[in-house]
């Protein structure tokens, strides 16, 4: 199981952290130990002293696939849910400044938590799903998936040219503006098209 994720997919986003808007999609993989399962609880790791949360809308896949053609990419997944890719800031920027690959910063353990997934039908508009995070009860990012610069279907066939796709893979699809950093006792809560599918606590 992977964990691909999609780097600097919202325009405000890519400018509130003063990084260039991309002409293709920006991936990173998160390992298998990364994930942090719904409902259970992120440890503040020792490592960082600036975590932060960016939410995103997560698909989970359903069909192996190479080389996957954009107008067939819908096929390949068939739930949704949200998840926080957490993010050791001073260590990201610290790394990015040296010119240095930054996994560590977005890789550690528990630092992609996935809400509960929900079916995709035939009536769910992909180009079209509003979702918002809540910090202490005050929201603190509203995205829709129409402000993403590069489409959910885009993503997995430039994705797929690469990395051969897997039942169960997902992939977090980035983060809209908003981003901030959490404290020990901070609860966030994933609404995804007016539903509850994600609450994390900081400890």
């Amino acid at each position: 199981m992977k964990i691909i994720c999609v780097g600097r997919n919202y325009a405000e986003h890519a400018k509130e952290l003063s990084n260039e808007v991309p002409k293709e999609p920006v991936i990173f993989i998160k390992p298998k130990a990364a994930l942090l399962m719904p409902e259970k609880p992120l440890y503040y790791p020792e490592f960082t002293d600036d975590l932060q949360y960016e939410c995103e809308l997560v698909v989970k896949i359903c069909k192996n696939g190479k080389h996957i053609q954009e107008k067939f990419a819908n096929k390949y997944y068939d739930q949704l849910t949200l998840g926080i890719d957490f993010t050791a800031r001073d260590l990201q920027n610290n790394l990015k400044s040296k010119g240095l690959p930054w996994e560590i910063a977005k890789g550690f353990d528990g630092s992609a938590a996935v809400g509960t997934f929900i079916p995709i039908t035939a009536e769910t508009n992909m180009r079209n799903i509003s979702f918002q995070l809540k910090k202490n009860d005050e929201q603190v990012q509203d995205g829709n998936s129409r402000d993403m610069i590069f489409s959910l279907d885009r993503i997995i066939a430039y994705v797929s040219k690469f990395f051969t796709i897997n039942i169960g893979d997902m992939i977090f699809t980035g983060t809209p503006a908003g981003v901030g950093p959490v404290t020990p006792g901070d609860k966030l809560e994933g609404i995804l098209m007016g539903d509850k599918v994600l609450d994390v606590e900081i400890r």
